[in-house]
């Protein structure tokens, strides 16, 4: 396919694809457009950077209508607040040109604003699961002439526990409307749930889930400890001068702000890092500045490693290995993207060898392991999150009770086998002594 003009789009959608620099539809986009146009319900497997927003949002929006309703005809679930930014914004630029009002909901901030701009009416409805079930039970929101609903990135909506309120809210829609259900990967549980509430969706694979993206250079350094890897990535930034935009991936909150005061220590170059702890304007403040090149490098938690889509990051830096296989590809499919190429360079400690066995699973494909330059400094010291952690056993004392004491070990002595003197006796003794 040539370009967009042949996906039968209208004028203004075409003018809004335009002006976003957009001139060829992915494989992904070509292969959906015509089902979700049909009306069919579809499950997308693509790979992340392969334009799986783009692919239901076009025929999404080619198929809606102008009404006079003040009801969404679009819901859109999105499992994070930055993602549901991301999408609005890029409706918004394709409709640039049409009538068409989107808002976003999502939790971290005042409700008050999202409820007036929903009551208000709107067409598009970009949310994450729990502040959208809010809205819904404030009475704000009306989701009774919903015709499409889409959840993306089905496979973190299931990881972060979103399962029920999805199962909520597909009971809250009207029966009939089309299903779209996309995700860089697919496991069982999506499928049973999709099986379930859904039946059986058109599915679209433009690459088989877990395979590794094509444009993206991998290689992985075997690191002894924390403050080693500090000072490998040191030695990346100042000897690899293609690291143009840099995205740190590290493990916790806590070891990324660590990292970062460290960096900036040792370091001169822009950056910020950013996790769950930061403030949401911090956040998007600190993205936006990344995108737009004013910060050279973005520490992270694993926050960012879905749907942010910023253009041109040269290399993905895992400096701790996730806790899942597919989390790794989610996290180094933010370089690479758009047909462009990129670099993934992962940093694993020995207790990380068997989460790099698993990702070389999943991707079929064995990243290449390199030594640590002879220039980079071996440290000893050691985080205590690095330490073997010693776990004693737990011995629970059954609590003293005075119906369950049994017997005692030795025989009572014959003073105290004698009962006590009853008030007679005692009166008997007393009178005994005065006598004498």
């Amino acid at each position: 396919m040539s370009g967009f003009e042949e996906l039968n789009l209208s004028k203004p959608l075409l003018s809004g694809i335009s002006n976003k620099g957009y001139t060829v539809p992915t494989p992904i986009q070509i292969l959906a457009f015509p089902l979700i146009m049909s009306g069919k319900d579809v499950l997308g497997i693509a790979q992340t950077g392969t334009g799986k927003t783009l692919a239901y949002l076009l025929p999404c929006i080619r198929r809606w209508k102008f009404s006079k309703n003040r009801f969404p005809q679009v819901l859109i679930l999105v499992p994070t607040r930055e993602l549901t930014i991301q999408v609005k914004q890029e409706i918004d630029e394709l409709c640039e040109f049409m009538n068409v009002v989107t808002v976003a909901a999502y939790g971290g901030t005042g409700m008050l604003s999202q409820m007036n701009a929903v009551e208000l009416g709107c067409d598009f409805v970009v949310a994450t699961p729990g502040r959208l079930f809010d809205l819904v039970m404030k009475g704000s929101l009306k989701l009774k002439d919903i015709k499409h609903f889409i959840v993306d990135e089905v496979d973190e909506m299931l990881d972060l526990g979103f399962k029920h309120q999805i199962i909520n809210i597909l009971d809250l829609l009207p029966e009939k409307r089309q299903n779209l259900f996309f995700s860089a990967t697919l496991n069982e549980e999506v499928e049973e749930l999709i099986e379930e509430y859904i039946g059986k969706p058109e599915k679209v694979e433009v690459a088989p889930s877990g395979t590794p993206l094509q444009a993206i250079e991998q290689r992985a350094y075997a690191v002894p400890n924390f403050m080693t890897k500090v000072n490998l990535l040191v030695h990346l930034l100042e000897t690899e001068k293609d690291m143009e935009k840099v995205l740190v991936f590290v493990s916790t909150k806590k070891l990324a702000d660590k990292l970062y005061d460290l960096i900036r220590y040792q370091y001169p170059v822009d950056l910020a890092v950013i996790h769950s702890n930061k403030s949401q304007n911090f956040r998007f403040l600190k993205i936006r500045e990344f995108e737009e090149g004013k910060i050279a490098m973005l520490i992270s938690t694993d926050l960012v490693s879905r749907g942010i889509d910023i253009n041109n990051i040269s290399h993905v830096i895992n400096f701790d290995l996730p806790s899942t296989a597919e989390s790794y590809l989610h996290r180094i499919g933010r370089t690479g993207r758009a047909e462009k190429k990129g670099k993934a360079i992962s940093f694993f400690s020995p207790y990380e060898i068997e989460k790099k066995n698993s990702i070389e699973q999943l991707m079929k494909l064995e990243v290449p392991s390199y030594s640590l330059p002879e220039e980079v400094v071996k440290s000893t010291i050691e985080l205590p999150e690095e330490l073997p952690q010693v776990k004693m056993k737990s011995f629970l004392v059954k609590p003293f009770s005075a119906k369950n004491r049994g017997e005692a070990l030795h025989e009572k002595s014959a003073k105290n086998k004698k009962k006590p003197l009853t008030r007679p006796e005692i009166n008997a003794l007393r009178n005994k002594k005065k006598k004498k």
